[in-house]
């Protein structure tokens, strides 16, 4: 079992001040049986990609959450590097977190979106950050932080103070064993409490880190090896973690509130490794990543929660050479999953960008990164905005807005293959940007004769059984 104790702080999370007055994140045949499709890994400082090549080195997003890895901007500004090249926002998207830089030295700092212009607010410390350090916006403008020293984990709360920074401790959770590693799960949909995820080589443990009333407190153990974390509600109560038990890797639901009681999502094949990326709690988009269209390969795929429609894995989705990872998608589409803007973040040889897609869509537009981007950051507004964080010298606190057009094609694009192994004609849609612009919008190519494709048996997800009172 996970051996992890804690050691809590004097006080309470709500004991300080939120504010100061200072101005200052198919070709394999596949299917879905009935039921969503869940899948992505999404694990903090190491997320996991999908389409075309290997997993994303460091970086993966996640609702409201997205923790990018460090590369080069398309357009020629770098992307800001950190130690762990994360930017956490929150998931209304009034907040957000990173570590920023002063020559070597690394202090956190918050940003506010909401607001006419964004703006950044220092948060030093009587030190300068190490690196593993994570931070968290809070939905009240804090920023918890996590301080990984000497096989504990220190908690705390920090807020601009006056011409400081304030900083209230909650304590601390202890992890002596060398094989436990804990990190932060993305943001609750609450914005009033945060979670870690202590990951054992048996079992994981979730602990809830501030929120709380006396510290960290343990809400219960999971068999497995978990990583993801992606929230199915607006409450903060169904958490999909991605669990590996006897070497596949299978999405399950939490439940946080029974104790971390556990109830499988979806197994597209018995032999499969299923993951969530991402999950619209309004219109029940997911966003899965599985091996189960082409054994060994993980494809990006999406379904619908609940719905009895099978997972499909469009061609255009798939980007030879590059990795494509989602990490956003609109919200307030209800009853209309088919109409969700999806953000996407493409690696490549030369370097990220931007891919935005809709279900509906049978192609997937490609888009320059800003100068400066926080490479798998941003938001969508209900409206249909996509909203990119970036930092450069000239703009430290700067927010690119792109207005994506809806697409006019019908659910099913070409090239989706679904549980009946009937995959119509097609072909990518996109194909990856050339040396001379990168960034820019492939054309679309001839779609080459149908193929006949191999059927995989896919097994019903047992989402009627969830529990939601």
């Amino acid at each position: 079992m996970t051996a992890c104790a804690i050691e809590t702080a004097a006080g309470d999370s709500d004991g300080a001040p939120t504010e100061a007055d200072a101005v200052a994140g198919a070709d394999g045949d596949a299917g879905g049986g009935e039921g969503a499709g869940t899948g992505g890994d999404t694990r903090a400082g190491e997320g996991a990609g999908t389409g075309e090549g290997a997993k994303a080195g460091e970086g993966a997003g996640t609702s409201g959450d997205t923790r990018a890895g460090e590369g080069a901007g398309t357009d020629g500004g770098a992307v800001a590097p950190s130690p762990h090249g994360s930017c956490s926002i929150t998931a209304d998207g009034v907040y957000a977190a990173r570590l920023a830089s002063a020559g070597d030295c690394w202090f956190p700092e918050r940003w506010t979106l909401d607001g006419p212009e964004p703006y950044a607010v220092p948060l030093p410390g009587n030190q300068p950050e190490e690196p593993g350090t994570e931070l968290q916006p809070m939905g009240d403008g804090r920023v918890l932080i996590r301080r990984p020293t000497a096989g504990r984990h220190v908690f705390s709360l920090l807020y601009p103070s006056g011409p400081g920074t304030g900083e209230l401790l909650l304590g601390a959770v202890e992890c002596p064993d060398a094989d436990t590693r804990l990190r932060l799960l993305p943001p609750a949909p609450c914005g009033q409490k945060a979670y870690a995820l202590a990951v054992g080589p048996h079992f994981s443990t979730v602990w809830l880190v501030a929120g709380g009333a006396f510290g960290p407190e343990h809400i219960g153990e999971i068999p497995g090896r978990c990583s993801g974390g992606v929230w199915l509600d607006r409450t903060g109560r169904m958490l999909v973690l991605d669990r590996e038990v006897g070497g596949r890797t299978k999405a399950v639901v939490v439940d946080l509130e029974r104790g971390c009681e556990v109830s499988p999502l979806l197994q597209i094949t018995a032999e499969s490794d299923d993951r969530l990326l991402l999950a619209d709690p309004d219109s029940g988009l997911l966003l899965i990543g599985s091996d189960a269209p082409s054994p060994g390969r993980e494809r990006l795929g999406w379904g619908v929660l609940g719905s009895t429609l099978p997972v499909r894995f469009p061609e255009c989705l798939k980007v030879p050479g590059c990795t494509v990872t989602p990490f956003a998608i609109q919200p307030g589409q209800v009853l209309m999953p088919e109409s969700c803007g999806v953000a996407l973040r493409v690696d490549g040889p030369l370097g990220s960008w931007v891919g935005v897609w809709r279900p509906a869509d049978r192609q997937m537009h490609h888009l320059p990164a800003p100068a400066g981007w926080l490479a798998g950051a941003g938001l969508w507004t209900r409206d249909g905005v996509l909203q990119l964080p970036y930092s450069t010298a000239e703009m430290p606190c700067g927010v690119a807005r792109v207005a994506a057009a809806s697409g006019a094609a019908g659910q099913g694009g070409a090239g989706d293959t679904d549980a009946s192994g009937d995959a119509a004609s097609g072909a990518d849609a996109t194909a990856v940007a050339d040396t001379a612009a990168a960034a820019e919008p492939a054309a679309e190519t001839d779609p080459p004769a149908p193929a006949v494709a191999r059927p995989v048996p896919l097994q019903q997800a047992p989402l009627g059984r969830l529990v939601t009172n």
